[in-house]
């Protein structure tokens, strides 16, 4: 791994290369976020699975490849991360397809305040960065940047539980809990991280909730 200085600079020439992308990703999802809460419909859910497509697309190739390139230091890790995100991009834009996956709030209980709580976080990671006294140019912004779109997408995949891609899923908690903890939040201090973490495990309960209900029916024809 990289030092935290060489890893936070890598962060700043991208925002600074991409400026101002950030700012439309970051508006679309507010947009759409606001929009699941107000009228969930399949329309909306084809609208975010076309915004997720293309924000695991671009931190696949701009981030990973392009301008975030030396973020794994000597490692392939980088190539690694890219064809997970890429992967990912092409599976939501398949499910554009196949209309598997329909995006809804919990309609009551712990889960529907859970899910809202976990995504005003989400849209909070810039507002977190300043509290903890990052400068703009360090911002880690949803959409733009793999954390938080890692987290907004787990977060909105288990609103589709139990029609969901399993691989989509799978592929997203590998990439928020093994790594998060010590590497983004303990090593580079990207405490805002512990959103995605967070995230990543409540994901993992309704995954493992999900399975066993579904499990259920065979156990009792058996």
């Amino acid at each position: 791994m990289i030092p935290r200085e060489e890893w936070l600079s890598i962060i700043e020439t991208y925002s600074a290369r991409i400026w101002p992308t950030q700012v439309v990703f970051y508006l679309a999802v507010i947009l759409l976020c606001g929009w699941l809460l107000l009228r969930p419909s399949r329309i909306q859910s084809e609208f975010t699975k076309l915004y997720l497509s293309a924000a695991f697309l671009w931190n696949g190739i701009a981030f990973y490849l392009v301008f975030g390139r030396d973020i794994a230091g000597g490692s392939y890790g980088n190539y690694f991360f890219a064809s997970i995100f890429i992967i990912i991009s092409l599976l939501f834009a398949v499910d554009l397809v196949r209309q598997k996956m329909q995006f809804s709030l919990p309609p009551t209980g712990c889960r529907r305040y859970a899910t809202l709580s976990f995504m005003l976080l989400v849209l909070c990671y810039p507002l977190f960065g300043i509290a903890f006294g990052h400068p703009l140019s360090r911002l880690i912004i949803p959409g733009a940047f793999p954390c938080p779109t890692t987290a907004l997408g787990l977060l909105l995949l288990a609103t589709a539980l139990p029609q969901v891609d399993k691989i989509i899923y799978v592929l997203l908690l590998f990439c928020a809990i093994p790594f998060t903890p010590f590497v983004q939040i303990l090593k580079y201090g990207v405490y805002e991280d512990t959103i995605l973490f967070a995230i990543g495990i409540y994901s993992l309960v309704l995954l493992l909730k999900s399975w066993k209900a579904e499990s259920k029916p065979c156990e009792t024809d058996g």
